[in-house]
């Protein structure tokens, strides 16, 4: 496994969210974690990026406890992209992805000219190579997450974590989001691990699902193993038929209405 929880326990303060977890990512996938609001999805994501500390189990990175690595390393192996994240006002679209190269800096080695084609080539797979000296603030929904994603990429890391990254943004910039996100799996190899709210989006786009609900994982696999009406009724108390998308041939969840 390329990303382990080890029987983690989460929370803020005094009050647990998850507890007693186990999850293992698989490198190469994939894996979009559900669930209902408030169920410990953002949470599990923040401990398995560092960002959280369990109070108790592990995370476990390429087979190492995530808490007992150096803070740079972690860096250079995982890119983290967390909900709504916010940037100075007048800052460029370049000088954000650059941003994503000072794990790769000392006191010694500043910027160099690997940093710059690192920051040049990111932006080429995003699409964004033509918009690095724009603002980022004068950038569309969908062109800043782009951009966020560009600074996880010139890190250098195979293994990006990205929560909600459609969030506030129109279909087709969801779209056009996640577009990018099976792009830089197929054609580069990376491993993501993603929350979504979207199930359809989510059946579409992810190898695996980890369905949670009061943070627990109540089922995981492949998008028809997970999203099965029982499930639905299960996880989100939602009465729902699940059928064929046309396009894609994933599951498509139709709502009929909510179970009380």
């Amino acid at each position: 496994m390329r990303l382990q929880a080890v029987g983690v326990r989460l929370g803020y303060g005094d009050r647990v969210i998850v507890d007693g977890l186990d999850l293992g990512i698989e490198a190469g996938t994939v894996t979009t974690i559900i669930g209902p609001n408030g169920c410990g999805k953002s949470t599990l994501l923040r401990a398995l990026g560092r960002l959280l500390r369990p109070s108790g189990g592990e995370v476990l990175l390429d087979g190492k406890r995530i808490d007992r690595m150096p803070t740079k390393e972690v860096a250079r192996i995982l890119g983290v992209l967390p909900q709504a994240p916010t940037a100075p006002e007048g800052l460029t679209v370049a000088d954000l992805v650059a941003r994503g190269r000072h794990p790769h800096q000392t006191w010694y080695r500043q910027w160099s000219s690997g940093d710059e084609a690192a920051v040049g080539e990111a932006l080429a797979m995003t699409g964004l190579d033509g918009l690095g000296e724009r603002p980022l603030d004068e950038l569309s929904g969908g062109q800043r997450q782009r951009a966020w994603i560009s600074m996880a990429l010139a890190q250098g890391t195979d293994l990006l974590l990205l929560d909600e990254p459609t969030t506030f943004l129109d279909l087709a910039h969801q779209v056009d989001v996640l577009e990018l996100v099976r792009r830089l799996h197929r054609e580069h190899g990376r491993t993501v691990v993603m929350v979504l709210h979207d199930l359809n989006l989510a059946a579409r786009y992810a190898d695996r699902l980890v369905a949670m609900r009061a943070g627990r994982v109540i089922a995981a696999g492949t998008p028809h193993e997970v999203l099965t009406e029982p499930l639905l009724a299960e996880v989100f108390d939602l009465e729902a038929k699940v059928i064929e998308d046309p396009v894609a041939g994933t599951p498509l969840v139709v709502p009929v209405g909510v179970r009380h």
